[in-house]
């Protein structure tokens, strides 16, 4: 037995990840999603509460994606690094819109519905960072995620092809500087 419509769920989905990109997590309410969806507020709660739900139904996902596919890459050489980052914008690419969402507010990923783990910038910075580094090293890497993530968050409105070029040239760049 289902509880209305069986797209009310993607429809309520659909409207919160176009808020967040819109408005941010912080100012989008339970409420603006239920007038945009034509539902009452009392709706949408049914399926999504707290908020926080909503949330870690659009961006689990992307983060699991992301350990899947970036987890098992080598990274012991510089090739096998650069690959990775490669391999990392065409990831972020794929998920641009949830990675739109937590470029607004990179505390999101600190909430405890999300597992309260720190962003995985860190995680993926350290993978590109030899064993034996100097600090120029960690900066390259952390240089290159960045521009990844920057390039990937702040260009949703272009084609992903574009995106997924420049984003992963500016990160080779940074990379190899």
């Amino acid at each position: 037995m289902t509880a209305g419509p069986p797209d009310t769920r993607a429809r309520i989905l659909d409207s919160a990840r176009r808020l967040f990109l819109a408005r941010g997590y912080a100012a989008t309410s339970l409420a603006d999603i239920a007038a945009d969806v034509g539902l009452t507020k009392t709706a949408v709660a049914y399926h999504f509460h707290p908020k926080e739900r909503l949330l870690v139904e659009l961006v689990s996902p992307a983060l699991a994606d992301l350990a899947a596919e970036l987890g098992p890459l080598p990274t012991r050489t510089r090739a096998q690094r650069r690959a990775f980052l490669r391999h990392l914008v065409s990831v972020l690419v794929r998920h641009r819109d949830v990675i739109g969402i937590l470029a607004s507010d990179t505390g999101l990923l600190a909430l405890p519905a999300l597992g309260g783990s720190p962003a995985p910038s860190g995680l993926l910075a350290a993978r590109l960072v030899p064993g034996r580094h100097r600090p120029q090293d960690l900066v390259r890497a952390w240089s290159a995620v960045g521009a990844a993530q920057v390039a990937v968050a702040r260009t949703l409105d272009q084609p992903e092809d574009v995106v997924r070029a420049v984003a992963t040239a500016a990160a080779l760049a940074a990379y190899d500087s």
